[in-house]
C-alpha cells in the first residue's frame, strides 16, 4: 500500500424527502447562491419548486442558470462564471446529476480566476485562488460528483473533453434523496451503474500490493452495484434499491476505494474522446471500451483480474487463470447487455469510418504524456486496437 492523504469535507445528507430541507441545510453556509440545473425535468417533476421554496423560506436569495446538458460545455460554464462575477455570487448550488455538478464545480473554479477557466483544464494555467464552495441536490446516481473533488468539461469548439481535480471542489453539502430517482429513464440508470463500476475498476485494477482492505471494500461495492442495477431493471420504482445504488455511486468515486493504490483512468481517457467527438453517453462509451481494454491488459497482472473474476463475477476457480479471467469478462459483457447497455461502437452510433488513430493519439497525449497508466501503460497503437476491437 502506498502513502496517502485522505480528506473528505462533504456533509452528506441521505434520506427520503430531504430535498425539501435544502434551504435549512444550506443556511449555515450562505445566504445567496447561484442555482445551477439542467433541462426541463427539474421543473417538470416539481423539484425546482421544492428547492426554490425551501431557499426562500430559509432567507437564501438566488440567481439561476439552467441549460446544462450531458457532457457539459465550457460555453455555459463561462456564462456561469460571468454571472457569478457580475452578481457577486460566492456559493454555487447544483441541482442535478454529474453533468450539472461538474459544470457547477467549473463555474466555482472560474469565478475566482481572472483568466479563461478552460486554461485550468488544459493545464495551461493554475487557479490563483480557492474556488467558490459548492453544494448539490443529486438527481441522478452515477458520476459520484456529489462527493468527489473532480469535474469534467467539454469544449465543443476544440472537440476536447478534459478533467480537473482539486480537493477544494468537494461539495461542502450534498443531499441524496432516493425519492428523486424513480422517474429516471432505464437507460440513465444503466449508464449510471456502468460509470460507478468503472470508477472502481480504475482504482481496483492496480499493481500496488498489500491492499486487502480496499480490495474487499471495492469488491463488495461492485457486487452491490450489479445487484441493485438488476433489481432496478425489473423494478424501476424501487426506492430502496435506488438508495443503495446512490450510496454505491458516492463510495465508488469519493476515493475511499482508491487510497494507497496506483490508479489508472485509462478507460475514462479512452471514453472521453468518444463522447467529445460523437457526444455519446459516458456510461455507454465505458461499456463499449472496458471489455476490450481488459482483454488487452489482464496478462500483465492476471492475479488481480482473476481475483475480480472469482470474487465479483462469481467464476469458479476450477480452470486455468486465463480461462477464469475471460469468463469474468464474458459475464461482465452479459451484465452490460442485461441492463440495456451497448456493446459496440455501432450501437453507440459511431460510424465504421471513425478515425480511431486520431482519438487514440488524443487520449494518450491528453496531458502531455505518451501512454495511459494502469497495470500496463497503453500506447497509441494499443489504444487504437481497443477502439477497433470495440467496433467489431
Amino acid at each position: 500500500m502506498l502513502n496517502f492523504i485522505y480528506c473528505n469535507k462533504t456533509q452528506y445528507v441521505y434520506g427520503e424527502g430531504e430535498h425539501r430541507n435544502t434551504g435549512a441545510l444550506l443556511a449555515p453556509f450562505t445566504s445567496r447562491v447561484l442555482l445551477h440545473y439542467g433541462g426541463g425535468s427539474v421543473k417538470r417533476t416539481g423539484l425546482y419548486d421544492a428547492v426554490t421554496d425551501s431557499l426562500r423560506t430559509a432567507g437564501i436569495s438566488f440567481v439561476e442558470l439552467g441549460g446544462v446538458k450531458p457532457n457539459p460545455s465550457i460555453e455555459l460554464v463561462r456564462r456561469g462564471v460571468q454571472l457569478c462575477k457580475e452578481e457577486g455570487i460566492s456559493f454555487v448550488l447544483a441541482v442535478g446529476g454529474g453533468s450539472v455538478i461538474d459544470s457547477a464545480k467549473a463555474i466555482a473554479t472560474g469565478a475566482t480566476y481572472e483568466g479563461d477557466v478552460w486554461d485550468i483544464y488544459t493545464r495551461a494555467a493554475k487557479p490563483t485562488a480557492a474556488p467558490l464552495p459548492v453544494a448539490t441536490v443529486l438527481t441522478l446516481p452515477a458520476a459520484g460528483s456529489e462527493n468527489s473533488p473532480n469535474t469534467v468539461i467539454t469544449n465543443e469548439a476544440t472537440g476536447r473533453k478534459l478533467g480537473y481535480g482539486n480537493e477544494a471542489l468537494r461539495p461542502v453539502l450534498s443531499i441524496v434523496d432516493p425519492t428523486l430517482f424513480p422517474t429516471l429513464p432505464p437507460a440513465q440508470m444503466a449508464y449510471g451503474a456502468c460509470d460507478m463500476l468503472s470508477h472502481i475498476f480504475e482504482r481496483y485494477f492496480t499493481n500496488t500490493a498489500d491492499t486487502d482492505l480496499s480490495d474487499e471494500l471495492a469488491e463488495g461495492t461492485m457486487r452491490t452495484i450489479m445487484k441493485q442495477a438488476r433489481i432496478l431493471r425489473r423494478e424501476p420504482q424501487n426506492v430502496k434499491a435506488w438508495g443503495q445504488l446512490a450510496l454505491c455511486g458516492t463510495v465508488a468515486h469519493n476515493n475511499l476505494l482508491g487510497v494507497g493504490r496506483a490508479q489508472s483512468w485509462a478507460c475514462h481517457a479512452l471514453e472521453h474522446e468518444l463522447s467529445a467527438v460523437y457526444d455519446v453517453p459516458h456510461g455507454g462509451g465505458l461499456a463499449v471500451v472496458t471489455p476490450p481494454y481488459m482483454e488487452l491488459v489482464y496478462r500483465y497482472n492476471p492475479g488481480i483480474f482473476a481475483q475480480w473474476a472469482t470474487k465479483v463475477m462469481g467464476v469458479a476457480p476450477d480452470r486455468d487463470t486465463d480461462a477464469v479471467i475471460m469468463e469474468g469478462i464474458r459475464r461482465l459483457r452479459a451484465w452490460y447487455r442485461e441492463i440495456g447497455l451497448p456493446q459496440t461502437m455501432g450501437e453507440l452510433g459511431i460510424p465504421a469510418g471513425a478515425d480511431f488513430t486520431a482519438m487514440a493519439h488524443a487520449a494518450c497525449t491528453v496531458h502531455g504524456g505518451t501512454t495511459l497508466p494502469g497495470v500496463h501503460p497503453i500506447n497509441e497503437e494499443e489504444a487504437a486496437a481497443i477502439y477497433r476491437a470495440a467496433a467489431e
